[in-house]
């Protein structure tokens, strides 16, 4: 069975590794703090030691997470063409009240509305995913559909 690829940005696939390194960091003192709790005696009942293992545990945990997310990403650049796609930062208007808003498409372990980062993979994301300026697209939301047109795309 061939393995899926997740795809994102360069700049997600950045963040990915500057978290790792973050934790890799925090390591040292974890296991520290975790070999003093041990110091303390009787581990059946020693909370700091049940607390500082877990928390060693949650931090390997995570990397192991992260590791997995770059061993399986397809770092997407955007294509230099018109179309919209990973990558590539939206200016949309909402059709039924006219308000505007600009959106990055992202992969989507990257998404994060308020940093205004969309996922290639929402409702929006793949309604959206290779149209052009002028467009007028329809999303099926959980919620019901809506329509949005697109103002300007531009590489991010």
């Amino acid at each position: 069975m061939e393995p899926t690829f997740n795809k994102m940005t360069p700049a997600g696939y950045h963040a990915i590794e500057q978290e790792i390194e973050a934790l890799k960091q925090q390591r040292p003192h974890r296991i520290k703090v975790l070999a003093a709790a041990a110091a303390l005696g009787d581990r059946s009942e020693n909370a700091e030691y049940t607390n500082a293992k877990r928390d060693l545990g949650r931090l390997e945990s995570r990397v192991r997470f992260l590791n997995k997310q770059l061993q399986y990403a397809q770092v997407v650049k955007p294509a230099d063409n018109d179309k919209l796609d990973i990558g590539k930062s939206v200016t949309l208007e909402f059709m039924d009240d006219h308000d505007q808003v600009t959106y990055q498409l992202v992969g989507k372990q990257e998404a994060n509305l308020e940093q205004q980062k969309i996922s290639f993979t929402s409702p929006i994301g793949q309604a959206l995913d290779g149209h052009t300026v002028n467009d007028i697209v329809t999303v099926a939301a959980p919620n019901g559909s809506y329509q949005v047109k697109i103002i300007e795309i531009h590489r991010s």
